[in-house]
């Protein structure tokens, strides 16, 4: 079975309500923002896997889409030195996902538990949040509240909320 398929199974699984837009591939945010579905009160989300040095310590970024990004302003409100972008081979390694398919419902594939989730609280701000189901050919618009007490408790992490200026 797919990635795609997978998430969207265990989405009707879970009976989280949802809407499913199939698209041509999507592999930038430029990219998303220019789909149908994007509108002023949809959140889509940049979705950055980061590591220290050693790569022995990952994080999952969520973060607005046209917002800055400086791992140095992440790295100083987590206490941790030197976060960086992690190497594309660590997506597949451990999520089964390929570059521009990340997203928190990739967590479900983090058999080894090894990454840390970090939410910028400025994505929570709209009514709605978008994410590929770990497949950059469709999106997955959820409300805001179905996916924070939905989706994210089914994930076995507990987000860590920033509010990274």
């Amino acid at each position: 079975m797919s990635n795609k398929a997978a998430v969207l199974a265990k989405l009707n699984e879970l009976g989280v309500p949802h809407d499913v837009w199939e698209h041509q591939a999507a592999f930038t945010m430029e990219d998303c923002l220019a789909l149908p579905f994007a509108a002023p009160d949809v959140t889509i989300c940049k979705n950055i896997l980061l590591c220290n040095r050693q790569q022995t310590d990952f994080y999952l970024y969520l973060t607005l889409a046209g917002k800055h990004f400086r791992t140095a302003d992440v790295s100083k409100m987590l206490g941790v030195s030197r976060l960086s972008f992690a190497p594309e081979e660590c997506l597949m390694d451990m999520l089964q996902l390929r570059s521009g398919s990340l997203n928190p419902m990739g967590l479900w594939y983090d058999k080894e538990h090894r990454i840390t989730f970090v939410v910028d609280r400025a994505v929570q701000q709209t009514k709605r949040i978008a994410f590929h189901p770990c497949d950059n050919t469709a999106t997955v618009v959820f409300d805001q509240d179905v996916f924070w007490q939905q989706v994210v408790p089914t994930l076995g992490k507990v987000p860590i909320f920033l509010d990274v200026p």
